[in-house]
This record gives C-alpha cells, sequence and structure tokens, in this order.
C-alpha cells in the first residue's frame, strides 16, 4: 500500500460503494458517489463554519471570512454535483428508488450538520455586533468603516444564496425524474420540496435590503422637500 492510498484511506473509501454484482441498476454507482461525496463536502462546510463561529467570538473577523468563504465554496461543488443525477433516466430511476427504501436527503447528516453551523455563525455575528453597538443597518450604511463585519455578513448572504439555489436545483430534479405530483421516499409531497426554496437560513439578513431601500426613499423625499417621487 503507497502513503497516497494509506493516508486518504482509499481502500476503506472505495469500497464504500456498491459492488457490481450488488447493483439493480448501473446507476447506483452514480447515485451513491454524488451523494457520499456531498455529505464530505458538507462535513468540511460544517466544519469550517464551526471554527468560523469560535474565530467571530474572538473578533477575529478575517479569518471567520476566509473560513465561511471555504464552508461557502463546499456547498456550491455540492450544488454542481447535482448535474451528475440529470443524467440518469427516470424509469432506471425507478429500480434505484426500490433498494432506497425510506431514504431521503432530509436524513442527510451532512445538511443537518450544516444547519446547526449556520446557527452557531450567526448567534456569535449578532453577539459581536451587540457587543460594539452595531446594528445590521449601520454595518451595511458605513460598510467602508465596519469592512470586516460587512464581509462576514456578505459571505453569511452568499451561504444563503446558495443553499436557495441548490434547493431549487434539486426540486427540479425530482421533478424531471419522478414527476410534479409524486411523492418521495418518505411519502412527502414534491409540492413540499418547492416551498422549502423560499426558506432562508439568515432572514435578517435579507430584510436589512428592505430597510435599506426604504431609508433610502426617505433620504431621497426628504430632499426633495417631503414630496414623494411620482
Amino acid at each position: 500500500m503507497t502513503d497516497y492510498e494509506r493516508y486518504l484511506r482509499t481502500v476503506e473509501l472505495l469500497a464504500l460503494q456498491k459492488t457490481p454484482r450488488e447493483m439493480v441498476h448501473r446507476d447506483e454507482l452514480l447515485f451513491q458517489t454524488v451523494h457520499q461525496s456531498s455529505e464530505l463536502w458538507l462535513k468540511h462546510a460544517a466544519f469550517e463554519m464551526e471554527e468560523a463561529a469560535q474565530r467571530i467570538g474572538q473578533q477575529d473577523l478575517a479569518l471567520a471570512a476566509r473560513l465561511l468563504r471555504r464552508a461557502g465554496l463546499g456547498l456550491r461543488l455540492v450544488a454542481a454535483q447535482l448535474e451528475m443525477l440529470e443524467q440518469m433516466s427516470p424509469w432506471d430511476y425507478r429500480l434505484i428508488r426500490r433498494v432506497l427504501g425510506t431514504g431521503s436527503g432530509f436524513d442527510s447528516p451532512g445538511f443537518a450538520a450544516t444547519q446547526h453551523a449556520a446557527e452557531a455563525v450567526y448567534t456569535a455575528f449578532r453577539e459581536l455586533l451587540s457587543e460594539r453597538g452595531l446594528s445590521l443597518v449601520e454595518v451595511y450604511q458605513r460598510s467602508d468603516e465596519h469592512h470586516a463585519a460587512y464581509q462576514v455578513a456578505e459571505l453569511l448572504i452568499d451561504w444563503d444564496e446558495r443553499l436557495a439555489l441548490w434547493r431549487l436545483h434539486h426540486l427540479k430534479i425530482v421533478e424531471r425524474t419522478i414527476g410534479n405530483e409524486a411523492t418521495g421516499t418518505r411519502g412527502t409531497l414534491v409540492s413540499v420540496l418547492r416551498d422549502l426554496t423560499a426558506q432562508r437560513c439568515f432572514p435578517e439578513l435579507w430584510q436589512v435590503r428592505d430597510q435599506l431601500t426604504q431609508l433610502a426613499q426617505q433620504q431621497s423625499d426628504e430632499g426633495n422637500g417631503g414630496q414623494k417621487n411620482e
């Protein structure tokens, strides 16, 4: 065994997929590869976000931003892998679905870990702003002055946006594979997945955009002598 194989544990790693003799369809390798590699990237993303939360608590926003950037890139890679699932025939997938049982993406340990990590990051970020006596509006209004905090906020928005795009892409794959009115392996309606695409991980960071727009409009109205633009 080479050092490469030993360090990366390739024997164990490559034994985690079904052998050709065990497969009910050859696309099981594709299906398992996509999902297993996704779990690895999600594990890594959660790992980076957990440390980012600690770094924010230590006022080290520069390193926190670097870690959040890594986490966001990991999520982007997870979303990109979904294209491989589009290469499966809807009819062939029915064979794989039989052996999935009630297996569902809702049971993903990697996704659950990123959700908990994201909550920890945002809690740490809110506590930091409170300690500094800053509101989100102030961070955005004076982004040059509060550059580090602004960068963290924008990286969190990046994460949320990529999460929404991932969910949307996943929804479209489900629709093109099993249809719009079918149920998933756990009995979940496709409409539930559609509703999830509207969810936000950091709603306050989206709401601050509305607040900034309203403030800008108020300032514009005041500059026009209180007369609103038609």
